[in-house]
């Protein structure tokens, strides 16, 4: 089994997510932060992008009121604008038409909404290479706890120990070690700045075309 990650990983969102943060901060009588903040901050879900956009940093908690005013206005750009500036990384189709054609059981966990994921997946015409997609709201936890990945697992009658997980950030890494699988990133996801081989992950991989070499290695 072998389950994807969506942001920064298939697919980078930044450009809309950006868009609708810049479009926010307008609606509050605020400047925008620009494309360039803002993808340091993107990686824990929508709620806590708006947090970290209202007070400009990474960690730390914005007035409640003002986020209370803020999240709803983001809410409703987004769903407007899921999939209107992103795009597939290079090497995801050729990546994923391996993997199926290899036969894999192929998940994907995200912590983005069901109701932004779906409509993305299906949107960049991804949606069908997955026999379950488990978002931020699918559960109660979401990652880097591990039971996203462990329903998965179930899902797919898989031992952890036989499961990858494919990522890009530091949440995706603990995650996986908390649920006893396997984990590759890529490079150029969103990981709030650092380099991703900080967390050291099991391998780095360059796209995700480049996993049919690691997989047939350990084959």
């Amino acid at each position: 089994m072998i389950l994807i990650d969506v942001d920064g990983t298939l697919v980078d969102s930044v450009p809309d997510l950006a868009f609708c943060v810049d479009e926010m901060m307008r609606h509050l009588g605020r400047e925008p932060w620009g494309e360039s903040r803002v993808r340091d901050w993107v990686g824990n879900g929508v709620e806590r992008l708006v947090r970290r956009a209202l007070i400009g940093r990474l960690d730390g908690e914005p007035d409640e009121a003002e986020f209370r005013r803020a999240y709803p206005v983001f809410l409703e750009l987004y769903a407007e604008n899921t999939s209107k500036r992103s795009l597939l990384y290079p090497g995801v189709m050729e990546g994923l038409d391996y993997l199926r054609a290899s036969a894999y059981a192929l998940g994907c966990v995200t912590n983005k909404a069901e109701q932004f994921t779906i409509p993305l997946l299906r949107d960049l015409g991804i949606h069908d290479y997955f026999s379950i997609v488990i978002c931020g709201d699918t559960l109660e936890h979401k990652k880097p706890h591990p039971a996203p990945l462990l329903h998965a697992a179930e899902f797919f009658k898989v031992e952890p120990a036989r499961s990858l997980m494919v990522g890009d950030s530091i949440s995706d890494v603990r995650a996986a070690r908390a649920a006893g699988f396997q984990i590759a990133c890529l490079p150029y996801g969103y990981n709030h700045g650092e380099d991703i081989r900080v967390a050291e992950p099991d391998v780095v991989i360059e796209t995700l075309a480049h996993l049919k070499t690691e997989l047939e290695q350990a084959a």
